[in-house]
């Protein structure tokens, strides 16, 4: 997708400029891999690449099941430092060039699929692999934020699990914990775990109104404690949901080629009605490795929804107001 020529903008005015940020507020480590990449290695391994990712590569939308198939394959490339370096180099590459402005990517990365379930690397080799690709990405100004993201439908006994394997080592760019997957393990049942978390001084977000009910989106703020919603689609409808999310300030990151890819019923994308409710709406690209894009492309789309002049830069605004990359609050946890 084209990149559009970096212009100047200012984060208080909420009508002007035509500007993109260069901030992804919304992207997995895992699959943010270069697609050339990943076929080189899958050739060199001489694994065949699922119909599934391939589809998605073109631009086919695929059953949640399939994106899984495809999901996995690609991220099980991330087998040493160096991949995951590559990984993190793929997700900056696509942020589009800024010479003015603020620009940061708040990377979801998920240890214990990577360590524990796949057994592709040590959590060593994860860390200072996160480590050069963030040195990578500071000499271009990139700031980046880590978020743990452990898997729903596991339940909190896996979210413990996560934790125990990070607790005596959290890097001080680990900023928050979160959850994805399906969402199948009520969030008040997962108020411990995030409760654990904050103890650790990490920041709380979850995938909520996604492949679930708009209903999750409710219960994983007034039960489980979560600061910042993932997608969040499944609101619409909702009005007390989109009240909630606008009174309570909270930030939500919709990503609209992995929406408009994965949430079967989406219909119109949700994000015009959620921005004149007045929710914290931020764009990312959550997996553009698999489901290719850009945030360039991201705002294309976002623009060809009718936003107009003040909710293009309402859009702006809240994506570099609430980037827990940009953020000047210090971590609880050491380095």
């Amino acid at each position: 997708m084209r990149n559009d020529p970096p212009v100047a903008y200012n984060l208080k005015d909420e009508a002007i400029s035509t500007g993109i940020p260069g901030i992804d507020r919304h992207v997995h480590l895992e699959g943010g891999l270069d697609p050339a990449w990943v076929l080189k290695q899958a050739g060199a391994a001489g694994e065949h690449v699922p119909d599934s990712l391939e589809a998605l590569w073109r631009g086919e939308a695929q059953p949640f099941t399939g994106f899984i198939e495809a999901f996995l394959f690609s991220s099980g490339f991330l087998r040493n430092r160096e991949a995951v370096r590559l990984a993190l180099s793929a997700i900056v590459g696509r942020l589009p060039p800024q010479t003015v402005g603020p620009r940061g990517v708040d990377l979801w990365v998920s240890p214990h699929f990577l360590v524990c379930h796949q057994q592709l690397l040590s959590l060593e080799e994860l860390w200072r692999g996160l480590e050069d690709g963030i040195s990578d990405a500071g000499r271009s100004n990139v700031s980046v934020a880590v978020v743990l993201d452990a898997v729903n439908h596991l339940g909190p006994r896996h979210g413990h699990e996560v934790l125990n394997l990070v607790e005596n080592s959290l890097p001080k760019f680990v900023l928050g914990f979160s959850t994805g997957g399906i969402e199948g393990v009520p969030f008040r049942d997962w108020a411990p775990v995030f409760a654990r978390a904050k103890s650790m001084g990490l920041r709380i977000a979850a995938h909520a109104g996604e492949n679930g009910p708009g209903e999750n989106i409710r219960e994983a703020i007034l039960d489980g404690g979560v600061e910042r919603i993932v997608h969040a689609v499944k609101a619409v409808g909702h009005p007390e949901i989109l009240e909630l999310l606008a009174e309570r300030r909270i930030p939500v990151d919709v990503c609209p080629s992995s929406n408009q890819a994965l949430v079967s019923d989406l219909g119109a994308h949700p994000l015009p009605v959620m921005l004149r409710a007045g929710v914290r709406c931020a764009l990312g690209t959550d997996d553009p490795g698999v489901i290719p894009c850009d945030l360039a492309g991201e705002w294309a789309k976002a623009k060809a929804m009718g936003l107009d002049d003040r909710e293009l830069g309402l859009l702006r605004r809240f994506t570099a107001e609430d980037a827990w990359a940009l953020s000047n609050e210090p971590s609880a946890h050491g380095c």
